[in-house]
């Protein structure tokens, strides 16, 4: 037997034990059996609601529908799914949205969109509801089914507005975020204003010549945000005192430094 013959006996057998551990049956992956004989809206297979919940979903998502004709379906799923038969069970369609909960990816939401739903919401709204209530960090702390909830809640808001370029409300990581840029950009700005000789108050040839970085950093990242995510004022007020007072201390701080080293002691 040849070296050659050999690695491709070996590589067989690789193969063979890994889909012994790893494959499953076809079916396990659709399977329609899984499917409940009552119409749902909700089916809840890895149990992630609990039985309070489940009902109250299902009356919410029914009557959402009757009201505004948009069709929402969750599937929370585990070790089994009923895969591609949910299709025709639901009829899902252009105006239909498919939450499916699974805990064994990185995240434990996927949506499947229909057509109808990204004239209103784009694909970056998706991407970020996903991140937003999918991660880890937040089901850590809301928990499955606060994940799921929560994402729903979200969906109805963007479509009872008359949808959404991006995600309502604004956590408190990504208003951190908001809050550090703005204060960066106030550093920035406050280090570019300060005078550098007597005749001045503010140098606004270096404070025109960073405005691309600093407006920026305070009105892109620091404060837009924020006003398309939420209507609350008070992250706005934080964040512009935030910039205005470390615009201020690199302005003093600056021109201290700048002075000493002038008139050196």
């Amino acid at each position: 037997m040849g070296t050659h013959q050999a690695k491709r006996i070996f590589s067989g057998i690789v193969a063979l034990v890994l889909c012994l551990i790893f494959c499953r049956p076809v079916m396990a992956y659709d399977n329609p059996s899984l499917l409940p004989e009552k119409n749902t809206p909700v089916i809840d297979l890895a149990r992630t609601l609990s039985e309070n919940q489940r009902l109250k979903l299902e009356d919410s998502l029914n009557e959402y529908e009757e009201k505004t004709g948009w069709k929402i379906r969750v599937l929370s799923q585990y070790e089994s799914t009923p895969g591609l038969a949910v299709r025709k069970y639901w009829g899902l369609d252009e105006r239909s949205l498919l939450l499916v909960a699974d805990p064994r990816g990185g995240n434990l939401l996927n949506f499947n969109v229909g057509d109808a739903f990204f004239a209103l919401m784009p694909r970056i709204f998706w991407v970020e509801l996903q991140t937003r209530y999918g991660n880890q960090y937040y089901v850590k702390d809301h928990g499955e089914d606060g994940a799921i909830l929560d994402a729903i809640s979200s969906v109805k808001t963007c479509l009872d507005r008359g949808g959404c370029q991006v995600v309502p409300g604004l956590p408190k990581e990504q208003w951190l975020w908001t809050f550090s840029t703005s204060i960066l950009g106030g550093l920035i700005a406050g280090f570019a204003a300060f005078p550098r000789n007597k005749e001045q108050t503010v140098a606004w040839a270096w404070l025109l010549l960073l405005s691309p970085l600093w407006v920026m950093l305070f009105g892109v990242f620091g404060i837009a945000p924020v006003i398309t995510r939420t209507s609350d004022l008070l992250p706005i007020i934080r964040n512009s005192s935030a910039f205005i007072v470390s615009l201020i201390t690199a302005y003093i701080v600056a021109q201290t430094i700048f002075n000493k080293e002038l008139n050196p002691e």
